[in-house]
């Protein structure tokens, strides 16, 4: 059975956890080693069992604390190259051996997972989503991504469940503190997803056979977890999708870990 955890998902640090038989792996590593372990350990996951760290991209709340768990539980950091060339004097030391080069678009195995990092526009080196497959089931991570290309949409059509950004709302960010810069940035198409551009996007998903959808990094600043799901809410409700019977629709929490969905 495979499962998904948020161990935390927010613009101030990300963690994925996914478990498939005795394979364990995380998708980031943005919180603090110590808050990664706390997490871990509350849902009773098997830290042995963990095979490796898969980056999305270099920047903090994706990478802080991937060099400390490395070191740490001796676990193998995996990363495209840019992605390696950007945040490598970030991590700290990392053996050798732990430092693992994957290219995108390629579907790898490791343990009993199989795993496919796919290209997604954002304003870093080279970012990826994911997706992770057991034998018979497919699940998307996709987060950091300015819009919806026809490359994400095929990637994610299939996936059973799907961990999607849904940022900030529009009228928060353009009447917050942010500079005017800071807000071209986030709202281009390598900035972050709308709870607007994410809740159509719901729709193409649902219509694709997503089973579950779960709103993820949101901006501490620009959103709230219950705009998000209302946006998303009303806009399946206009296309006559009801929550609950057409989908299962969650936002993920900043601070506190997900409950374990199971595929």
């Amino acid at each position: 059975m495979l499962k998904y955890c948020s161990i935390g998902s927010g613009s101030s640090g990300n963690c994925h956890f996914v478990s498939y038989k005795d394979t364990n792996i995380l998708i980031d590593a943005g919180l603090s080693g110590k808050r990664i372990m706390t997490g871990l350990n509350d849902i009773n996951a098997d830290i042995e069992k963990i095979k490796g760290i898969f980056i999305t991209h270099e920047h903090s709340d994706h990478i802080k604390g991937a060099g400390i768990l490395s070191r740490k539980l001796d676990i193998p950091i995996f990363a495209n190259v840019k992605t390696w060339c950007a945040m490598k004097d970030k991590l700290g030391n990392i053996k050798e051996g732990n430092m693992k080069v994957f290219e995108n678009h390629k579907t790898y195995s490791i343990g009993d997972l199989g795993i496919k990092p796919f290209s997604i526009p954002h304003d870093s080196s080279d970012a990826v989503g994911y997706n992770l497959f057991s034998e018979q089931e497919k699940m998307s991570i996709a987060t950091d991504i300015g819009c919806v290309t026809d490359n994400i949409r095929q990637n994610l059509y299939g996936s059973k469940l799907v961990v999607l950004e849904s940022n900030y709302d529009p009228n928060m960010l353009m009447m917050g503190s942010y500079t005017y810069s800071l807000k071209r940035r986030v709202m281009s198409d390598c900035g972050h997803l709308s709870n607007e551009e994410a809740a159509k996007f719901c729709v193409d998903l649902i219509n694709n056979n997503a089973q579950s959808i779960l709103l993820a990094h949101l901006s501490k600043e620009n959103n709230f977890p219950d705009l998000a799901f209302a946006t998303s809410k009303n806009v399946l409700a206009n296309n006559d999708m009801i929550i609950g019977q057409d989908l299962n629709l969650e936002v993920l929490s900043r601070d506190k870990v997900s409950k374990v969905f199971e595929l």
